[in-house]
Protein backbone atom coordinates (compact mmCIF):
# COMPACT_ATOMS: atom_id res chain seq x y z
CA UNK A 1 0.00 0.00 0.00
CA UNK A 2 2.81 2.39 0.92
CA UNK A 3 4.61 1.66 -2.34
CA UNK A 4 1.36 2.26 -4.22
CA UNK A 5 0.78 5.60 -2.45
CA UNK A 6 4.38 6.69 -3.08
CA UNK A 7 4.00 5.89 -6.79
CA UNK A 8 0.76 7.89 -6.98
CA UNK A 9 2.43 10.81 -5.19
CA UNK A 10 5.39 10.78 -7.62
CA UNK A 11 2.99 10.73 -10.60
CA UNK A 12 1.00 13.63 -9.17
CA UNK A 13 4.16 15.69 -8.64
CA UNK A 14 5.40 14.91 -12.17
CA UNK A 15 2.03 15.89 -13.63
CA UNK A 16 2.05 19.18 -11.70
CA UNK A 17 5.56 20.02 -12.91
CA UNK A 18 4.60 19.26 -16.54
CA UNK A 19 1.50 21.47 -16.22
CA UNK A 20 3.56 24.39 -14.93
CA UNK A 21 6.16 23.98 -17.69
CA UNK A 22 3.56 23.77 -20.44
CA UNK A 23 1.58 26.73 -19.13
CA UNK A 24 4.71 28.87 -18.90
CA UNK A 25 5.88 27.86 -22.36
CA UNK A 26 2.53 28.21 -24.11
CA UNK A 27 2.39 32.04 -24.32
CA UNK A 28 5.77 32.25 -25.99
CA UNK A 29 4.98 29.45 -28.42
CA UNK A 30 1.35 30.02 -29.32
CA UNK A 31 0.82 33.74 -28.78
CA UNK A 32 0.79 35.53 -32.17
CA UNK A 33 2.59 38.84 -32.66
CA UNK A 34 0.45 41.97 -32.67
CA UNK A 35 2.11 43.18 -35.88
CA UNK A 36 3.23 41.59 -39.15
CA UNK A 37 5.71 43.27 -41.49
CA UNK A 38 3.92 43.44 -44.86
CA UNK A 39 5.97 45.95 -46.88
CA UNK A 40 9.24 47.90 -46.95
CA UNK A 41 9.39 51.17 -48.93
CA UNK A 42 12.82 52.49 -49.88
CA UNK A 43 13.53 56.22 -49.62
CA UNK A 44 16.61 58.24 -50.58
CA UNK A 45 18.86 60.35 -48.39
CA UNK A 46 21.61 60.67 -45.87
CA UNK A 47 22.09 58.98 -42.52
CA UNK A 48 20.34 60.61 -39.60
CA UNK A 49 16.99 61.28 -38.01
CA UNK A 50 13.60 61.09 -39.67
CA UNK A 51 10.82 63.05 -38.07
CA UNK A 52 7.03 62.92 -38.29
CA UNK A 53 4.96 61.28 -41.01
CA UNK A 54 1.29 60.94 -41.88
CA UNK A 55 -1.08 59.10 -44.21
CA UNK A 56 -2.88 61.10 -46.88
CA UNK A 57 -5.79 58.72 -47.50
CA UNK A 58 -7.34 61.03 -50.09
CA UNK A 59 -4.42 60.62 -52.50
CA UNK A 60 -3.20 57.27 -51.13
CA UNK A 61 0.15 58.78 -50.19
CA UNK A 62 2.48 58.92 -47.23
CA UNK A 63 4.12 62.25 -46.31
CA UNK A 64 7.45 61.97 -44.50
CA UNK A 65 9.61 64.63 -42.83
CA UNK A 66 13.02 63.37 -44.00
CA UNK A 67 14.98 65.53 -41.58
CA UNK A 68 18.34 63.95 -42.35
CA UNK A 69 17.89 64.87 -46.01
CA UNK A 70 16.12 68.25 -45.49
CA UNK A 71 13.33 67.07 -47.79
CA UNK A 72 9.61 66.44 -47.56
CA UNK A 73 9.19 62.97 -49.05
CA UNK A 74 6.01 61.91 -50.83
CA UNK A 75 5.38 58.16 -51.11
CA UNK A 76 2.85 56.53 -53.44
CA UNK A 77 1.21 53.86 -51.27
CA UNK A 78 -0.38 52.07 -54.21
CA UNK A 79 2.98 51.27 -55.81
CA UNK A 80 5.04 51.48 -52.63
CA UNK A 81 7.55 53.85 -54.23
CA UNK A 82 9.03 57.27 -53.57
CA UNK A 83 7.05 59.70 -55.71
CA UNK A 84 8.70 63.03 -54.96
CA UNK A 85 11.21 64.79 -52.69
CA UNK A 86 10.58 68.47 -51.98
CA UNK A 87 14.00 69.97 -51.31
CA UNK A 88 14.99 72.97 -49.22
CA UNK A 89 13.06 71.97 -46.09
CA UNK A 90 15.88 72.70 -43.63
CA UNK A 91 15.27 70.90 -40.35
CA UNK A 92 11.84 69.64 -41.41
CA UNK A 93 9.93 68.24 -38.41
CA UNK A 94 6.14 68.31 -38.05
CA UNK A 95 3.55 67.60 -40.76
CA UNK A 96 -0.23 67.95 -40.84
CA UNK A 97 -2.73 67.36 -43.62
CA UNK A 98 -6.08 69.15 -43.99
CA UNK A 99 -8.03 66.66 -46.11
CA UNK A 100 -11.07 68.92 -46.44
CA UNK A 101 -8.90 71.72 -47.86
CA UNK A 102 -6.31 69.45 -49.52
CA UNK A 103 -3.38 71.30 -47.95
CA UNK A 104 -0.19 70.14 -46.25
CA UNK A 105 1.30 72.13 -43.35
CA UNK A 106 4.98 71.56 -42.54
CA UNK A 107 6.97 72.76 -39.52
CA UNK A 108 10.51 73.85 -40.43
CA UNK A 109 12.92 73.81 -37.49
CA UNK A 110 15.60 76.03 -39.04
CA UNK A 111 14.17 79.52 -38.93
CA UNK A 112 10.78 78.66 -37.46
CA UNK A 113 8.72 78.55 -40.65
CA UNK A 114 5.47 76.82 -41.47
CA UNK A 115 5.38 75.92 -45.17
CA UNK A 116 1.97 75.32 -46.72
CA UNK A 117 1.66 73.14 -49.83
CA UNK A 118 -1.15 72.20 -52.19
CA UNK A 119 -2.05 68.59 -51.42
CA UNK A 120 -2.34 67.46 -55.03
CA UNK A 121 0.77 68.88 -56.74
CA UNK A 122 2.75 70.13 -53.68
CA UNK A 123 3.07 73.64 -55.01
CA UNK A 124 4.17 76.02 -52.23
CA UNK A 125 1.18 78.21 -51.36
CA UNK A 126 2.47 80.17 -48.39
CA UNK A 127 5.32 80.44 -45.88
CA UNK A 128 4.50 81.75 -42.41
CA UNK A 129 7.37 82.93 -40.22
CA UNK A 130 7.32 82.22 -36.52
CA UNK A 131 10.04 83.02 -34.01
CA UNK A 132 12.14 79.87 -34.17
CA UNK A 133 12.17 76.05 -34.29
CA UNK A 134 8.71 75.18 -35.64
CA UNK A 135 8.21 71.58 -34.59
CA UNK A 136 4.96 69.70 -33.95
CA UNK A 137 2.03 70.59 -36.22
CA UNK A 138 -1.62 69.52 -35.84
CA UNK A 139 -4.79 70.24 -37.83
CA UNK A 140 -8.20 70.57 -36.17
CA UNK A 141 -10.94 69.96 -38.78
CA UNK A 142 -13.75 71.23 -36.54
CA UNK A 143 -12.38 74.78 -36.66
CA UNK A 144 -10.17 74.43 -39.77
CA UNK A 145 -7.25 75.54 -37.64
CA UNK A 146 -3.58 74.55 -37.61
CA UNK A 147 -1.48 74.58 -34.44
CA UNK A 148 2.31 74.97 -34.67
CA UNK A 149 4.58 74.60 -31.64
CA UNK A 150 7.53 76.98 -32.02
CA UNK A 151 10.20 78.92 -30.11
CA UNK A 152 9.93 76.22 -27.40
CA UNK A 153 7.23 78.04 -25.41
CA UNK A 154 4.73 79.24 -28.03
CA UNK A 155 1.82 77.69 -29.90
CA UNK A 156 0.94 79.45 -33.16
CA UNK A 157 -2.64 79.26 -34.42
CA UNK A 158 -3.23 79.48 -38.20
CA UNK A 159 -6.49 79.80 -40.11
CA UNK A 160 -6.10 76.92 -42.59
CA UNK A 161 -8.32 78.61 -45.18
CA UNK A 162 -6.96 82.15 -45.17
CA UNK A 163 -3.44 81.49 -43.75
CA UNK A 164 -4.01 84.25 -41.19
CA UNK A 165 -2.25 83.82 -37.85
CA UNK A 166 -5.15 83.99 -35.43
CA UNK A 167 -3.16 83.81 -32.20
CA UNK A 168 0.18 82.97 -30.64
CA UNK A 169 -0.43 81.26 -27.32
CA UNK A 170 2.25 81.74 -24.68
CA UNK A 171 3.05 78.52 -22.86
CA UNK A 172 4.53 78.14 -19.36
CA UNK A 173 7.22 75.66 -20.50
CA UNK A 174 8.85 74.02 -23.51
CA UNK A 175 6.31 72.40 -25.83
CA UNK A 176 6.57 68.86 -27.16
CA UNK A 177 3.80 66.63 -28.53
CA UNK A 178 0.13 67.60 -28.37
CA UNK A 179 -3.31 66.49 -29.52
CA UNK A 180 -6.69 68.23 -29.75
CA UNK A 181 -10.10 66.71 -29.13
CA UNK A 182 -12.34 66.53 -32.18
CA UNK A 183 -15.55 67.81 -30.53
CA UNK A 184 -14.78 69.61 -27.27
CA UNK A 185 -12.58 72.73 -27.38
CA UNK A 186 -9.62 71.09 -25.63
CA UNK A 187 -5.98 70.60 -26.60
CA UNK A 188 -3.48 68.71 -24.45
CA UNK A 189 0.23 69.54 -24.75
CA UNK A 190 3.20 67.82 -23.08
CA UNK A 191 6.06 69.76 -21.50
CA UNK A 192 9.09 67.73 -20.31
CA UNK A 193 10.29 70.24 -17.70
CA UNK A 194 8.31 70.50 -15.54
CA UNK A 195 6.60 67.21 -16.37
CA UNK A 196 3.02 68.17 -17.10
CA UNK A 197 0.15 68.38 -19.57
CA UNK A 198 -0.95 71.89 -20.50
CA UNK A 199 -4.68 72.20 -21.21
CA UNK A 200 -5.59 74.74 -23.91
CA UNK A 201 -9.06 76.04 -24.82
CA UNK A 202 -9.17 75.88 -28.66
CA UNK A 203 -12.13 78.26 -28.87
CA UNK A 204 -10.50 81.02 -26.82
CA UNK A 205 -6.89 80.05 -27.69
CA UNK A 206 -5.74 80.36 -24.11
CA UNK A 207 -4.25 78.12 -21.42
CA UNK A 208 -6.89 76.71 -19.08
CA UNK A 209 -4.70 74.79 -16.66
CA UNK A 210 -2.13 72.07 -16.22
CA UNK A 211 -2.00 68.43 -15.10
CA UNK A 212 1.29 67.42 -13.36
CA UNK A 213 2.83 64.08 -14.38
CA UNK A 214 4.12 62.19 -11.35
CA UNK A 215 4.42 58.63 -12.63
CA UNK A 216 6.85 59.09 -15.52
CA UNK A 217 8.83 62.27 -16.04
CA UNK A 218 9.78 64.06 -19.26
CA UNK A 219 6.55 63.50 -21.21
CA UNK A 220 7.05 63.86 -24.98
CA UNK A 221 4.00 62.58 -26.84
CA UNK A 222 0.24 62.44 -26.37
CA UNK A 223 -2.68 60.34 -27.62
CA UNK A 224 -6.37 60.58 -26.78
CA UNK A 225 -9.32 58.31 -26.11
CA UNK A 226 -12.11 60.87 -26.22
CA UNK A 227 -14.93 58.37 -25.61
CA UNK A 228 -13.51 57.44 -22.19
CA UNK A 229 -12.03 60.88 -21.47
CA UNK A 230 -8.49 59.55 -21.23
CA UNK A 231 -5.14 61.13 -22.09
CA UNK A 232 -2.20 58.82 -22.84
CA UNK A 233 1.25 60.31 -22.26
CA UNK A 234 4.58 58.72 -23.27
CA UNK A 235 7.38 59.60 -20.84
CA UNK A 236 11.15 59.18 -21.20
CA UNK A 237 12.76 59.84 -17.80
CA UNK A 238 11.11 56.76 -16.37
CA UNK A 239 9.99 55.07 -19.62
CA UNK A 240 6.25 54.65 -19.27
CA UNK A 241 2.84 55.41 -20.70
CA UNK A 242 0.86 57.33 -18.10
CA UNK A 243 -2.94 57.42 -18.36
CA UNK A 244 -4.76 60.55 -17.15
CA UNK A 245 -8.40 61.45 -16.68
CA UNK A 246 -8.94 64.38 -19.07
CA UNK A 247 -11.41 66.02 -16.69
CA UNK A 248 -9.52 65.90 -13.42
CA UNK A 249 -5.94 65.17 -14.52
CA UNK A 250 -5.86 62.22 -12.11
CA UNK A 251 -3.39 59.46 -13.00
CA UNK A 252 -5.29 56.20 -13.42
CA UNK A 253 -2.57 53.88 -14.80
CA UNK A 254 1.17 53.61 -15.42
CA UNK A 255 2.62 51.11 -17.91
CA UNK A 256 6.40 50.49 -18.35
CA UNK A 257 7.69 50.68 -21.94
CA UNK A 258 11.14 50.67 -23.65
CA UNK A 259 13.17 53.88 -23.67
CA UNK A 260 12.97 56.71 -26.18
CA UNK A 261 9.24 56.85 -26.94
CA UNK A 262 8.47 59.45 -29.61
CA UNK A 263 5.10 58.76 -31.25
CA UNK A 264 2.08 57.48 -29.35
CA UNK A 265 -1.10 56.14 -30.99
CA UNK A 266 -4.50 55.05 -29.71
CA UNK A 267 -6.09 52.36 -31.89
CA UNK A 268 -9.74 52.71 -30.98
CA UNK A 269 -11.04 49.76 -32.98
CA UNK A 270 -8.65 47.32 -31.28
CA UNK A 271 -8.56 49.13 -27.91
CA UNK A 272 -4.77 49.28 -27.98
CA UNK A 273 -2.03 51.86 -27.50
CA UNK A 274 1.14 51.80 -29.60
CA UNK A 275 4.37 53.55 -28.60
CA UNK A 276 7.30 53.68 -31.05
CA UNK A 277 10.54 53.68 -29.06
CA UNK A 278 14.11 54.56 -30.09
CA UNK A 279 15.40 51.47 -28.28
CA UNK A 280 14.01 49.49 -31.21
CA UNK A 281 10.56 48.41 -30.10
CA UNK A 282 6.87 49.05 -30.63
CA UNK A 283 5.21 48.78 -27.23
CA UNK A 284 1.67 47.38 -27.44
CA UNK A 285 -0.69 48.09 -24.54
CA UNK A 286 -4.20 46.62 -24.26
CA UNK A 287 -7.04 48.63 -22.80
CA UNK A 288 -9.07 46.35 -20.54
CA UNK A 289 -11.38 49.21 -19.59
CA UNK A 290 -11.01 52.95 -18.97
CA UNK A 291 -9.00 52.39 -15.78
CA UNK A 292 -7.13 49.16 -16.47
CA UNK A 293 -4.41 48.41 -19.03
CA UNK A 294 -1.76 45.77 -19.65
CA UNK A 295 1.44 45.62 -21.70
CA UNK A 296 0.81 42.94 -24.34
CA UNK A 297 4.08 42.97 -26.24
CA UNK A 298 7.34 44.77 -26.92
CA UNK A 299 7.50 44.16 -30.66
CA UNK A 300 11.10 44.40 -31.97
CA UNK A 301 11.82 46.87 -34.80
CA UNK A 302 15.06 48.81 -35.47
CA UNK A 303 17.11 50.95 -33.10
CA UNK A 304 16.42 54.70 -33.53
CA UNK A 305 13.23 54.01 -35.49
CA UNK A 306 11.07 56.18 -33.24
CA UNK A 307 8.49 57.99 -35.39
CA UNK A 308 5.39 56.38 -36.87
CA UNK A 309 1.81 56.95 -37.93
CA UNK A 310 -1.23 54.70 -38.04
CA UNK A 311 -4.16 54.26 -40.41
CA UNK A 312 -7.16 53.03 -38.44
CA UNK A 313 -9.02 52.46 -41.71
CA UNK A 314 -6.89 49.45 -42.66
CA UNK A 315 -4.89 48.88 -39.48
CA UNK A 316 -1.50 49.64 -40.99
CA UNK A 317 1.31 51.23 -39.00
CA UNK A 318 4.06 53.08 -40.88
CA UNK A 319 7.42 53.22 -39.12
CA UNK A 320 10.22 55.57 -40.25
CA UNK A 321 13.56 53.72 -40.21
CA UNK A 322 16.84 55.69 -40.49
CA UNK A 323 19.27 54.72 -43.23
CA UNK A 324 20.84 51.33 -42.53
CA UNK A 325 24.33 50.17 -43.66
CA UNK A 326 24.41 49.27 -47.35
CA UNK A 327 21.14 51.09 -48.14
CA UNK A 328 20.68 54.13 -50.42
CA UNK A 329 18.53 55.90 -47.88
CA UNK A 330 16.03 55.50 -45.07
CA UNK A 331 12.95 53.33 -45.43
CA UNK A 332 9.39 52.98 -44.32
CA UNK A 333 8.39 49.67 -42.78
CA UNK A 334 4.69 48.90 -43.02
CA UNK A 335 3.19 46.69 -40.31
CA UNK A 336 -0.29 45.19 -40.29
CA UNK A 337 -1.99 45.22 -36.90
CA UNK A 338 -3.50 41.83 -36.04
Amino acid sequence: MRKHLALLLRCAVSLAIMTVLLSSAAPGVNKPANFTLVQTIQLKGAEGTLDHLLVDAKHQRLIVANKANNTLDIVDLKSGTLLKQIEGQQGVQGVAYAADLDRVFVGIGSGGFCNIFDGSDYKLLKTIKFKDDADNVRYLPRTQTVYVAHAETSLGVIDAKTFEVRADIKLPAQAEGFQAESVRPRLYLATPQPAQIIVVDTNKNEVLGRFPIKGGGKPYSVALNEANQRIFVACRKTPAVVVLDSESGKEVANLPIPNGADDLIYDGSRKRIYASCADGFLAVIRQVDANHYEVMEKFPTIKDAKTCCFSETDGKLYLAVPRQPGKEGPEIRVYQAQ
